[in-house]
């Protein structure tokens, strides 16, 4: 799975969602349009993967629904509801629609759930999780996987917001006159069981007319920009920048993820590093999709067809990358290569770096623990941003002094856009907070910012 990560992190960090509709001109099979507002979600759940466009439309297959129904399960055991004593004397189970229905309905009456005794077809339908053509549900029709899967995710989501369960976010709300301005501070990565979403969020974003980000991720010449700010253009190696031993590290990092031990030579030592650092912050409930917070908040506004609007370029935040010494990316690359070779089975480490490992997962999950309950002074106790900008460190504080008063500026401008407005701004958890946050740099400037409730 990492290897398949790896790949896809270096093919464009910082790129476009998977699930951007415009991408998938050229896929044999497309999403019908009453399916696509359920992509991101499905996605971000595990329910489809980076394939799907070649056999969203095909009958689902047994191996197929086995699958969908343990994500179905794993996700309604986090919210360890009442048990019940499930009777499935009689629901068959295959692969028409009726027998789908019946697969997910089970996972579903394990538990004391509203409405659960009156059987698959009312419960289902009670949920708006089944809604057929407006005549009939079809269920002896065969299902095909798109059916299948809008079933399932419906399902999860359903359940999650009766029990007013999914990660809220840390959002809050701007207001100026009849302009709104939703900011949701977000942490690039997905772990931690951060999905699904709270519907609070959700529907933030959808009551949005523009989706703002750091960058925009599906700006293909900024994408191209920043591909060719992360490789080596001059005819130089990856060897040719870093000591011999540390190129030894690289290329048996290469060999680890099964990619050729020479796979990685192109890239610079900052765009190696920050991509092996994620891998190495990553945890056991992050899928093969592996979808950070940003890159859903995109695809879901990409498919419901929100503008994307950007409050920074590819040059510059490349740039502050690009701009690192020598010797900071080398050092860079080091901590970070110490980081991925300990999560190695039977690598051997020392307690120092075990320690310093131990203190990241712990940060990690408080992070998220903060980020999921919608609260932000448990999550600036834990991310000590006054630490990070006053450190010597040459790559942290530009990462904040350099761009929170840009935010801002941006962010005020579009709470004085003439008319009357709703935007969604998401970028950065660290930028939302003290010092020097947007949060606080908003109300500063008499703007009414409050934590959505």
């Amino acid at each position: 799975m990492k290897r398949n990560l790896l790949k896809k992190a270096l093919a464009g960090l910082l790129s476009a969602a998977l699930l951007a509709l415009p991408t998938l001109a050229a896929e044999p099979q497309q999403p019908s349009p009453w399916a696509v507002n359920q992509l991101a979600d499905s996605y971000a759940l595990g329910l489809v993967d980076d394939n799907y466009t070649t056999y969203i439309q095909s009958p689902v297959t047994m191996e197929q629904l086995e699958s969908m129904t343990k994500v179905v399960a794993d996700k309604l055991a986090l919210l360890e509801l009442e048990p019940r004593t499930a009777d499935a004397v009689g629901l068959v189970v295959d692969t028409t629609r009726g027998g789908v229905m019946n697969a997910l309905y089970q996972e579903a009456a394990t538990y004391d759930l509203p409405g659960v005794e009156e059987g698959p077809e009312a419960f289902l339908t009670g949920l708006g999780v089944v809604q057929g053509d407006g005549a009939s549900l079809a269920q002896e029709r065969t299902c095909t996987y798109q059916e299948a899967m809008v079933m399932a995710n419906r399902l999860i989501l359903a359940i999650y917001d009766g029990q007013d369960a999914g990660s809220k976010g840390l959002l809050w709300k701007a207001t100026n006159g009849d302009n709104t301005l939703y900011l949701l501070g977000t942490i690039h990565l997905d772990r931690d069981n951060v999905y699904p979403l709270h519907k609070s969020l959700r529907d933030a974003i959808q009551a949005s007319e523009e989706v703002i980000f750091e960058l925009d991720l599906n700006d293909q010449e900024g994408i191209a920009l920043l591909q060719s700010m992360q490789t080596y253009q001059d005819g130089t190696t990856l060897a040719d920048h870093i000591s011999p031993e540390l190129y030894q590290r690289v290329q048996a990092a290469a060999a680890a993820l099964g990619m050729d031990p020479n796979g990685l030579d192109a890239y610079k030592p900052w765009a190696l590093a920050s991509t092996i650092s994620t891998l190495s912050m990553q945890d056991d409930t992050t899928g093969s999709n592996a979808m950070a917070i940003d890159l859903y908040v995109n695809a879901a506004a990409v498919n419901s067809g929100k503008a994307i609007g950007a409050v920074e370029t590819y040059a510059f935040q490349g740039g502050i990358f690009d701009g690192l010494s020598p010797e900071y990316q080398e050092a860079y690359l080091d901590s970070a290569l110490a980081g991925f070779e300990a999560t190695l089975s039977g690598a051997a480490t020392s307690p120092e770096i075990d320690e310093a490992l131990q203190a990241q997962e712990e940060m990690l999950s408080a992070m998220f623990a903060a980020w999921k309950d919608r609260d932000p002074e448990a999550f600036s106790k834990v991310y000590d941003k006054a630490a990070i900008i006053n450190s010597t460190d040459e790559l942290n504080s530009k990462l904040f002094t350099q761009r929170d008063p840009g935010m801002i500026e941006a962010a005020a401008g579009y709470l004085e856009t003439e008319g009357s407005h709703t935007y969604f701004m998401a970028v950065g958890a660290g930028h939302m907070v003290d010092p020097g946050g947007i949060v606080s740099g908003l109300r500063e400037l008499g703007y009414t910012v409050e934590l959505v409730p």
